[in-house]
């Protein structure tokens, strides 16, 4: 009988800590794009040893979130436009697939789910909170996901919502009136929950095409704007 060796577990418990928190600086913007982390650093501030913070990063590496440069280190990814594009098109599918499986009898779910993120985010608009809206924009995307109720859509919405977080803070000012960023979750969210079911995939796909019409001229800024 062979004996499999396994790593300790709290070892294994400590790397996925320290993934976690190293995601949320990430999401939040703690940690900027093209930031360096540097193992001795972190695990000096988490206290712990260089091995569950080197493992902890490269999981981060590959779910794409860092990445590692030979003889220079590991760096926050910077998101090109040609990068927000690609993650706006991955989630069109992963949120359309989640949308699917709503329309085919989740949608009271979908629709409470989908409440609190649409409430939150019309109350942080009134007030002109920029970066309430956003997180109440990431939320509903999350609910809207969970709703599907599949385990698989869920998890590789995870990492393209890390990154779709890194855009939103720049999203913050591409909406004159952020108003109009809740109005376009509230009028999908009512589809979702009680419209036509070709409207609410409409809906969804223009969502997803405006936000990227919305960021791309802030992400060249020296690009002459597109009069055609």
């Amino acid at each position: 009988m062979s004996v499999i060796e396994f790593e300790p577990v709290n070892r294994q418990s400590t790397a996925e800590m320290i993934a976690d928190r190293l995601r949320d600086a990430i999401m939040h913007g703690s940690l900027l794009p093209g930031a360096q982390l540097v193992e001795a650093d972190l695990a000096a501030q988490f206290d712990v040893s260089r091995g569950p913070v080197r493992e902890a990063m490269q999981r981060l590496v590959s779910e794409g979130l860092l990445r590692s440069i030979r003889h220079r280190g590991i760096f926050v990814i910077e998101l090109t436009p040609e990068d927000v594009v690609d993650v706006y098109r991955a989630r069109t599918a992963i949120e359309g697939g989640a949308l699917e499986l709503i329309l085919d009898g989740r949608r009271d779910i979908a629709y409470q789910a989908l409440e609190p993120s649409v409430t939150e985010m019309l109350a942080c608009a009134e007030r002109g909170d920029a970066a309430g809206v956003s997180a109440a924009d990431q939320a509903f995307h999350e609910a809207l996901v969970d709703s599907a109720a599949s385990t698989r859509l869920t998890r590789a919405a995870r990492t393209l919502l890390i990154e779709t977080r890194m855009c939103l803070g720049a999203l913050q000012s591409a909406y004159p009136d952020l108003r109009d960023q809740a109005r376009e979750h509230i009028d999908l969210r009512e589809a979702i929950g009680n419209g036509p079911a070709d409207h609410a995939r409409t809906l969804l796909i223009d969502h997803m095409h405006d936000a990227v019409e919305r960021l791309r001229p802030l992400q060249q800024p020296d690009a002459e704007p597109d009069v055609s």
